[in-house]
């Protein structure tokens, strides 16, 4: 999985992470280490991620799966792309990632001052206010806290106001104009409507986005959570929930004295004067225009990630849930998988694999200690652990296939996350092997906390000879 990120001390750095199945049937996601690239064109960053390969002595031929970030010079949308050219000179790597920096609806219709009433630090300070909670920020890497974002506003929407208020009143610098264009902003019928409308939004996404930063999230479970999302957004787009959400809109307002607009009459945007506005009404305004647009907005990200391609790919993938005693098996989906995958399997394997399988799903639907198993990580812990990797290998090859495909990015996002703590103020002038190195031991504290400071001094001291002996 590969990442770019900016802003990192005016450097551009690429983070790089290898998901691979241990000889235990085991994921495992290394953070390789990060290397700085000159310009973020989709040109140079093939060669930066080639380098990169080589300089570890790993070949892009041997990659069964890639996962990149959303942006447009990374993603597989037309050959000039990152991940497009690697699946060009590769037939066997699958571009399936689905990327944490996903956009947000809200901001993409222009509610900025949502935002900035939320992050605004006269807010988040509560001045003037003996406040229990506070509001939260949003953070770029953890999908959900939109979505707790939105519902701390909603809870604390009358205190936000009383301090607003009371900034406009005791402040008489630019704080104050700020506090009344946001007071101004809050306290209208559309910001509210918003409100509600994304509560409700990335309240149906909200499983699947915390889902997908788990770092032992499955591809089974990604593909459902995924199809009920679809599912539960389509339903949200008809008359009646629109209706429950206008009448839930109103009776907020009222509590918090805001004018309801009468859904009949013209809409007017603020600023411009009635006799120029477009000729629609609030009903249309909100319902055709607001509603409709964000529900099939948030519908068009989820298939961008996930596209007729990879679906496919993830469908037939799914075939080897061990869920519900193998109750997904699909023989003919499973072959079809084989087919994608043409250097691991020839026609002589594919033929092979026909026969195995039918032997396999007799073997473990009779054993009861495959009757238990919850995914495709723990079938293929079980395979191993009773030997069954190598009585079924063409089978545990699939399962392997299945393993090393990354649903999300959320692992190098959490490295992105560590570089800022690395790389801080106070230590933004280290190189990047030296910024690499530190990221290495800082994330992997699993692999190091074993290592003990004897043995590092040790191989410090022979690393070339030294004046003094380290004690």
């Amino acid at each position: 999985m590969v990442d770019e990120s900016r802003d990192i001390s005016t450097k551009e750095q690429m983070a790089v992470i290898l998901r691979y199945v241990d000889n235990k049937g085991q994921v495992i996601e290394r953070f390789v280490g990060v290397q700085h690239v000159t310009e973020t064109t989709s040109s140079k960053l093939k060669e930066s991620i080639d380098e990169f390969l080589k300089l570890h002595d790993l070949s892009y031929s041997n990659l069964r799966g890639q996962g990149y970030d959303g942006a447009s010079n990374m993603r597989a949308k037309k050959n000039s792309d990152v991940a497009a050219f690697f699946t060009l000179t590769n037939s066997l790597v699958n571009v399936v990632g689905c990327s944490c920096k996903r956009r947000d609806a809200l901001r993409e219709k222009q509610q900025e001052n949502l935002l900035k009433a939320i992050e605004n630090d006269c807010l988040e300070k509560g001045q003037g206010l003996n406040q229990e909670t506070s509001l939260k920020r949003a953070g770029d890497t953890r999908w959900n806290s939109h979505y707790g974002v939105l519902i701390s506003l909603i809870t604390m929407f009358s205190s936000v106001v009383d301090v607003l208020d009371m900034i406009v009143e005791d402040c008489y610098n630019d704080s104050a104009g700020e506090a009344k264009r946001l007071l101004k902003d809050l306290q209208s019928f559309e910001f509210v409507f918003l409100l509600f409308l994304m509560k409700s939004i990335l309240g149906v996404t909200n499983d699947l986005s915390q889902a997908l930063q788990k770092k032992d999230q499955e591809i089974v479970n990604a593909m459902a959570l995924v199809k009920t999302c679809k599912e539960q957004l389509r339903c949200m787009r008809n008359d009646e929930n629109f209706d429950l959400l206008v009448d839930k809109v109103s009776s907020f307002c009222v509590e918090h004295e805001i004018e309801v607009p009468n859904m009949d009459d013209l809409y007017v945007i603020q600023g411009k004067s009635l006799r120029k506005a477009p000729r629609k009404t609030n009903h249309h305004h909100y319902k055709v225009e607001l509603f409709f647009e964000v529900i099939d907005f948030q519908l068009t990200e989820l298939d961008d990630r996930f596209t007729e391609g990879n679906t496919e790919l993830l469908i037939c993938l799914a075939c080897l849930s061990p869920n519900d005693s193998f109750v997904a098996f699909d023989k003919e989906k499973l072959v079809r998988l084989a087919h994608m995958y043409p250097k691991d399997f020839t026609d002589r394997d594919r033929s092979a694999l026909q026969d195995q399988l039918d032997i396999y799903i007799h073997f473990v639907r009779s054993d009861n200690d495959f009757s238990q198993l919850r995914g495709i990580n723990e079938l293929a812990k079980k395979m191993v652990e009773k030997g069954l990797h190598r009585t079924f290998a063409y089978v545990y090859l699939l399962v392997q296939l299945a393993l090393v495909l990354p649903v999300a990015t959320a692992s190098v996002e959490r490295a992105f996350s560590a570089m800022n703590i690395i790389k801080g103020p106070l230590r933004n002038k280290m190189g990047d092997q030296w910024l690499s190195d530190s990221l290495v031991v800082y994330i992997e504290k699993d692999v190091f906390s074993c290592i003990g400071n004897e043995a590092i001094m040790e191989h410090f001291q022979t690393m070339k000879p030294r004046r003094g002996r380290l004690n």
